[in-house]
């Protein structure tokens, strides 16, 4: 969009032209037992589809001005209500958080217009970087059930998230590979023909496919994105829709209109985001979205392919070539830095666990942790110890405020506070966390309560590994504290490799009392260094021979709200005749 309250830009005339082409060709379009697209309570000119809510919340500002200056309807497909994600105002988790999950993301969607919300009903556990694991868990109808909401909302228009493979989460990367799927699939009649010919659909195909690129909020103002621009890995073109277009309905800019709309995603901890977005245009950005398709057709980009893909990217670039898009694979493997490398020397005293470092008892190295993420005045440091078949490590955090003093039974989702996490990967092969080890400490919780500890988002979330130990010593007045673990290694979920044992030390800072955290800290800082085990650094077992073990098998929550006790989703059914959670139409 152009200046603020200005004409329309070029590229929102060729919007236009593209919806009333759009209208003209589709209205008589006969879609079985359903009515035309102009009438259609379930039809939508644009569909978002992302794995959880408050995924569409940086797209607000763009399906508002779309809506308000086009006439364009958005929907939404949520593939999961979120309920492996924080809770920054209760203790609720599971499903109970996944329906008040819902009702923050169809509350804060209303700004942009949106009346609908599909939820797919699928699992969300915790964070992964993995699109594959994420496909385990959803289970492979979950594309089947896409192609059936496309073509029963009949968009022109499909935005997805980013789906390639760095530093984001796995959930998004999935939702995005099945939206782009979707979108082709939509309009083949070979594709689930069952819906076709058992319930009356006919094929859709949409005309324009985008997705969502962060990779340019730096331009600010609003001659960024009236500039022709191209995603420099794809190759493909890029779509700029600024948000300091004023509002008429609003009186104000689509940018505080989305800032408003995202502080309603409180247990997100979203409600902390600052109220006032600026009033100066030149410092307001835009949504930015790569252009997949046009006309129904795939953009072609020339193909890069970078060779020694690790077995993460090489899944992708497979993805791609079979889907048709090999260009989404141009050079997705970062240039990862040199992994950090240390020994862990054998001890022939175990440390006593007390928080504090003994003499003799950590002769190795000190380790320095680097800020990863945020830029807070906290520093750390880790060493590390073994006796026998058992790890120790030792984390000495200076921090200049405590953050949120948690219930000891609210220590799931450590990051929201003052916290160490301890990530080893065994082997030092694993391409996710569902095959290693990782811990959450808090080193003081509510009422002068001592540390507490959980694993989280590893091979078996929850309960600590039998025989784990914890002490901490927090400095009073507060400048800072000390963790110690005991951490056996037998056991770990696969047996112990000591020459390529991998670990990643974490700290998470909070100077806050709002659950939420602004400082990160970690031994390997590299992306999404907590999730990433190609980032962890080797620590090598000095002088280890370990027991032989057994591998544990991942256990993952499964658990998910479902859209039969969402009173909202119930009423959505009625008013637009979509079935819940994607599922089919009654059989003709």
């Amino acid at each position: 969009m152009a200046g603020v309250g200005g004409p329309l830009s070029r590229r929102a005339v060729l919007a236009l032209g593209l919806a009333a082409t759009w209208l003209v060709t589709d209205s008589s379009s006969d879609r079985g037992r359903r009515n035309t697209v102009q009438r259609d309570p379930a039809h939508t000119d644009v569909l978002f589809i992302g794995a959880h809510p408050d995924d569409e919340s940086s797209n607000l500002s763009t399906f508002g001005q779309w809506h308000e200056d086009l006439g364009w309807s958005t929907g939404v497909v949520t593939v999961t209500r979120g309920e492996g994600g924080g809770n920054a105002v209760g203790l609720q988790e599971g499903p109970e958080l996944g329906l008040i999950r819902e009702t923050e993301e169809r509350k804060a969607t209303a700004f942009a217009g949106i009346e609908n919300i599909y939820y797919l009903d699928k699992p969300d556990f915790w964070y992964t970087l993995s699109a594959p694991l994420t496909a385990r868990i959803w289970g492979e109808d979950t594309r089947a059930r896409l192609v059936r909401l496309v073509r029963l909302t009949t968009p022109h228009t499909i935005v997805v998230m980013d789906p390639r493979p760095f530093n984001q989460h796995g959930g998004h990367q999935l939702s995005a590979r099945l939206g782009i799927e979707a979108c082709r699939l939509a309009g083949d009649p070979q594709s689930y023909p069952e819906q076709l010919t058992d319930e009356g659909l006919t094929p859709w195909q949409p005309t324009r496919l985008l997705a969502q690129n962060y990779g340019f909020d730096s331009l600010l103002g609003p001659d960024a994105p009236e500039q022709p621009r191209t995603d420099p890995d794809t190759g493909l073109p890029l779509l700029g829709v600024w948000s300091g277009t004023r509002s008429r309905a609003h009186n104000t800019t689509w940018a505080q209109l989305e800032r408003d709309a995202a502080r309603l995603y409180l247990t997100q901890g979203y409600a902390a985001k600052p109220a006032r977005m600026p009033t100066d245009p030149q410092q307001l950005g835009s949504d930015w979205f790569t252009v997949l398709a046009e006309d129904g057709r795939f953009i072609e980009a020339p193909v890069h392919r970078q060779t020694g893909l690790k077995p993460l990217y090489a899944e992708f670039a497979d993805w791609a070539d079979r889907t048709g898009v090999p260009w989404l694979a141009n050079r997705v493997q970062p240039d990862y830095p040199p992994n950090p490398t240390t020994i862990i020397p054998a001890v022939a005293i175990a440390p006593i666990l007390n928080g504090a470092d003994g003499p003799g008892e950590y002769p190795g190295p000190e380790l320095p942790l680097a800020i990863w993420q945020g830029g807070g005045s906290c520093t750390a440091t880790a060493k590390l110890a073994r006796h026998d078949d058992d790890l120790y490590v030792l984390v000495t955090v200076t921090d200049d405020r405590k953050g949120a003093e948690l219930a000891a039974d609210d220590i799931k989702r450590h990051w929201r506070t003052d916290s160490v996490e301890i990530a080893i990967d065994p082997r030092g092969d694993s391409d996710d966390t569902s095959t290693t080890f990782k811990t959450g400490i808090l080193p003081y919780t509510a009422n002068r309560g001592g540390p507490a500890a959980e694993r989280d988002a590893d091979n078996h979330q929850g309960e600590t590994i039998p025989g784990m130990r914890v002490a901490a010593i927090v400095t009073e007045p507060y400048r800072g504290y000390s963790v110690e673990v005991k951490i056996p290694l037998t056991e770990l979920p696969a047996p112990v490799d000591p020459a390529r044992f991998a670990m990643n030390i974490l700290v998470y800072d909070s100077d806050t009392d709002d659950k939420t955290g602004q400082t990160r800290l970690a031994w390997s800082p590299f992306g999404s260094a907590q999730a990433d085990p190609y980032v962890w650094g080797t620590a090598v077992l000095a002088d280890y021979r370990p027991p032989p073990t057994a591998e544990i098998p991942p256990a993952i929550p499964q658990t998910a709200a479902h859209s039969a006790d969402s009173p909202a989703a119930l009423a959505q059914t009625k008013r637009t005749g979509v079935p819940i959670a994607g599922n089919p139409l009654p059989a003709r």
